[in-house]
């Protein structure tokens, strides 16, 4: 239950954006006649296929030199999970530090309100602060990025990201093409399910789990497996106690917005004081600049609200002490004190490492780091917080987060 103060502001659908006549961006099939490649109204009606399903995207064509494709991807790890093996290392592979090994079969998301604004560096200590929207692509796409795309991720071998659409012009102002010298605030947001999204790469299951996540009200949905594969544990600790294997059904109903993310495509430019990368992204003169939308499942894990931080599944094991392979659910979360953890039998859970390169908490009891945020009352609301910051550009630029649920600041 949340107890978490918000104004009711926070509880709005943003402001619509409607597109001049100069619009050209291109999302899919044609919407309610309105000719392809271009939306008058983000809430104009997407048509639905047979059986009230979610329209189909067709895939966009490369636009070319100065204009922008977006893409979406959840890495390799969204594609292949978290692997662990015994002596498994930090500094090899991401890795469980407790033991899990850990495969997704789904991770569905809905992106939106794509949007390419003046001015990245208009507050240098404010990430935020942009100057004047000057183009966008919306949707919404609902996108499973355990399903991956045809096009390689920029994170490297092995990963895949698909195409959502394309942005070719300054479809906001007046369609003038894109300087080619300026660098543009790009910011996208992840939005509560809909029927009206496009259905980007969604197989029949997906489908299917997709309408669970309309009638939630679910923004992201995560569903898989985790199997412990570390030694055995003694017979009287609570490591024993635990569940071997547990299915898992994360739905979270966290809206947010990435604004002015920072790009790994501008290094090796200087950064501003405390950011990793320059913000902003521009157009190429001899091709189409693919930004891709990355959305990492790490977040899921986190032992502090802070980023790039050790994995660990042992406090969603704890809910379950004693029951054999239960399906986890983001509620029984909310029964569990990450300032300490304590299992479904009321024991503490002891902290522990399996890696060769991870040194445990101190003291006898597991708790995560909220980091200074507060007020967070659960496990379950630290993981909301926590995988509400899932959204960056182009695999690890940082973007300022605004959350649109009753959430902290």
């Amino acid at each position: 239950m949340r107890v978490l103060p918000i104004s009711l502001l926070c509880l709005l659908p943003l402001e619509t954006m409607a597109c001049s006549s100069s619009d050209d961006t291109q999302g899919g099939p044609p919407r309610s006649g309105i000719e392809a490649g271009y939306q008058q109204d983000r809430d104009a009606a997407a048509p639905e296929a047979a059986g009230g399903l979610l329209a189909a995207l067709q895939p966009p064509t490369d636009p070319g030199p100065g204009a922008f494709l977006i893409t979406a991807s959840g890495e390799k790890l969204a594609l292949a999970g978290y692997a662990f093996t015994p002596g498994a290392s930090l500094a090899s592979d991401p890795a469980f530090v407790d033991g899990w090994d850990v495969r997704f079969e789904h991770v569905i998301v809905t992106l939106d309100h794509v949007a390419l604004s003046e001015g990245p560096d208009t507050n240098p200590t404010d990430q935020s602060e942009t100057g004047k929207q000057v183009a966008h692509l919306d949707g919404p796409f609902a996108v499973d990025l355990h399903n991956g795309g045809p096009l390689a991720g920029k994170g490297g071998e092995g990963e895949q990201s698909v195409a959502l659409g394309v942005i070719r012009n300054q479809n906001d102002n007046g369609g003038a093409g894109f300087d080619g010298a300026a660098r543009y605030a790009l910011g996208f947001e992840s939005v509560v399910a809909t029927q009206r999204a496009w259905n980007v790469n969604l197989d029949d299951d997906g489908l299917a789990q997709y309408q669970t996540a309309i009638a939630q009200g679910w923004s992201t949905l995560v569903t898989g497996t985790a199997m412990y594969k570390g030694p055995e544990p003694p017979a009287d600790s609570e490591f024993a106690k635990l569940p071997r294997k547990v299915r898992f059904r994360f739905g979270f109903s966290i809206p947010s917005a990435y604004a002015n993310c920072q790009n790994s495509d501008n290094d090796p430019a200087e950064p501003f004081t405390g950011e990793e990368h320059l913000r902003g992204v521009r157009v190429l003169p001899n091709a189409s600049r693919l930004v891709q939308l990355t959305i990492h499942t790490d977040h899921l894990f986190w032992e502090k609200l802070s980023h790039e931080q050790p994995l660990h599944f042992d406090p969603i094991a704890c809910a379950y002490s004693g029951v054999q392979e239960p399906i986890a659910v983001l509620s029984d979360m909310a029964k569990l004190d990450f300032t300490g953890f304590r299992c479904s039998d009321g024991n503490p859970l002891p902290p522990r490492s399996l890696v060769a390169d991870y040194a445990p908490v101190t003291g006898g009891i597991l708790y995560f780091d909220s980091n200074g945020v507060s007020p967070l009352a659960s496990y379950e609301e630290y993981l909301e917080y926590s995988v509400s910051a899932q959204g960056h550009l182009n695999s690890d630029g940082l973007c300022a987060v605004k959350r649109h649920y009753p959430s902290p600041p």
